[in-house]
This record gives C-alpha cells, structure tokens and sequence, in this order.
C-alpha cells in the first residue's frame, strides 16, 4: 500500500520549513554531517574548560568570563546576521554549533553549580 502525496497547505508547508529548520544542517553528505557534528562536541568540549580551567587564570574570575563570553556569543550572531544573507555554508554551520555547543556547556555547568 502507498502513501498518498500530502497536500500542498500552509500547514505542510510550514511543517516542512519547521523540519528544514531543525534538521537542516544534518542534510549533505556523511563529510558535512560529521564536521558539524564535531564542531557542536567540541564546542561543548571548549566550553567546559573555559568554565573549569580558564576561570581561575582570568582576574576577576566568574564575572568577567561570563562577560566575555557573551560579548563573544553576541559578536558572533551579529557577524553572522550581517555577513551572511542566504544559506550558510559549511564554515558558518560549524562556527554556529561551536557557539551552541559552548553556550550549552555554560548553561550546565550554572545549573550544576546552582547559580
């Protein structure tokens, strides 16, 4: 038994553009999927040990890490928002997950930590 093609309403097409959204930077071949996989572990990796290891070399401690941080973070989106008008490509998929990846890894650690 086949599946019949769904209709063409706003409500598959926005399905269609939610699932694009989510899962679009996992299409392409297994060289792009597991690059921009590796960057998201390794950008969790990085943010771990900005929140471990860099922490106590950085006078001011906590504050002025997170603060850096998110000027980083935020530098990071403006960039991207400003240089980058259609499609990313790879490079830019990869410096977005870096950033998730490390935001992510921030966020646990605060939530560990309870602060």
């Amino acid at each position: 038994m086949t599946r019949l093609p769904l209709q063409r309403t706003r409500f598959n097409q926005a399905l269609e553009q939610l699932g694009a959204l989510l899962l679009g930077s996992l299409r392409g071949n297994w060289r792009h999927r597991s690059t921009v996989l590796l960057a998201l572990l390794l950008g969790f990796y990085a943010g771990s040990n900005v929140t471990a290891y860099v922490l106590l070399l950085i006078p001011g401690g906590r504050p002025m890490v997170v603060l850096l941080m998110v000027l980083l973070v935020e530098l990071i989106v403006r960039l991207r928002g400003r240089l980058v008008k259609t499609a990313p490509g790879l490079g830019w998929l990869v410096v977005d997950n870096l950033r998730v990846g490390a935001v992510y890894a921030v966020v646990l650690e605060a939530f560990k930590l309870g602060t």
